[in-house]
């Protein structure tokens, strides 16, 4: 397994390894899953990181390349055995010789899981149908549901459904939102109401062409949607509003001049849009960091939105998001 390794970890580009799971379950082959349980003294992955190695697939990263190679070595061995194996690396590691540059101290688990492990099934199941589960394994006996009392000597793993992202637009500045956000993870479609038949040249991103309720509703929303508008088409703009806000999208954006959102905004108030929607709209959208070119709007948007769900996620205070003009 260290041989597998290759030189260049593109491997870690992607944090959530649910499509490698997927494929070593389409593939009919065992895969071994390692979390990362426990993190002491900071490092650079948050415990429930995960790795999963099977026969010509590596997925995720721990360290950046201090452990790597021997989670590898030990991976190889759970597969051949069956055996989970909780691994130590830092302070009290029977592996002094592997030291984290940071000087984090970690707890990592790994596990043996079949392919067609109904727990696997269970968990990519949830994936497509946008279902929040834990994962509860002690590595012999393991579990896949959406709540469940884990039991001693278990891990438990939280996953919720992959984060989705919806932009209007057609111009540079909406492109570059969306190849950014698909490029981050998002599921990502590109909505341009009575586009042209062919789609952006994008990878990974979807496209559709009908208005935009209907475009919504047909793509879905949820607390793990984001919904980016950026038409500079100001009737456009108001229709994908009106059907974005009422919407159960967890965060909607507005691109645009903080001078100009009271009369874009007063339409909808004359309609009876609720004040407290109103004013959960991230207008002007991203984070000011200056810049205005279309791959710097889209690093502030996609900045501004993983900024906020890990806000939500985290128990510790995080200071307001700051507002750019963006004409």
């Amino acid at each position: 397994m260290r041989e597998a390794l290759p030189e260049w970890p593109l491997f870690g580009m992607a944090g959530d390894v649910r499509p490698a799971l997927r494929q070593a379950q389409q593939g009919k082959t065992p895969l071994a899953l390692a979390t990362l349980t426990s993190v002491e003294g900071g490092g650079p992955r948050p415990p429930g990181t995960q790795m999963v190695f099977a026969d010509g697939i590596v997925a995720g990263y721990f360290s950046g390349g201090c452990v790597e190679s021997d989670v590898a070595d030990h991976a190889l061995a759970c597969l051949a055995d069956g055996t989970p194996r909780r691994l130590i690396y830092g302070a009290g590691s029977p592996w002094p010789d592997i030291q984290l540059l940071c000087g984090a101290r970690i707890e990592i688990f790994v596990e043996r899981v079949a392919s067609d492990d109904p727990a696997l099934a269970e968990l990519l199941k949830a994936q497509d149908e946008r279902r929040s589960v834990v994962w509860i394994s002690d590595g012999v006996k393991r579990l896949c549901a959406t709540s469940a009392q884990p039991w001693d000597g278990a891990i438990v793993q939280a996953y919720d459904p992959t984060p989705r992202l919806v932009v209007f637009g057609a111009d540079p500045t909406a492109l570059a939102i969306a190849s950014l956000g698909a490029q981050s993870g998002f599921e990502t479609t590109l909505v341009r109401p009575k586009g042209p038949q062919a789609p952006p040249p994008l990878p990974g991103v979807a496209y559709r062409r009908d208005e935009p309720q209907a475009a919504l509703a047909a793509i879905g929303t949820d607390a793990w949607t984001a919904i980016a508008i950026a038409t500079h088409n100001l009737d456009l703009d108001q229709e994908a509003l009106a059907a974005a806000l009422p919407s159960a999208a967890g965060y909607v954006g507005l691109l645009g001049a903080r001078k100009r959102l009271p009369e874009r905004l007063a339409p909808l108030r004359a309609a009876g849009f609720p004040e407290a929607r109103l004013q959960q709209l991230h207008a002007p959208i991203g984070l000011d960091i200056g810049g205005k070119a279309p791959w710097e709007v889209a690093l502030s948007v996609i900045g501004e939105i993983v900024a906020l769900r890990h806000a939500r996620t985290s128990s510790e205070p995080r200071a307001a998001t700051p507002k750019r003009e963006t004409a």
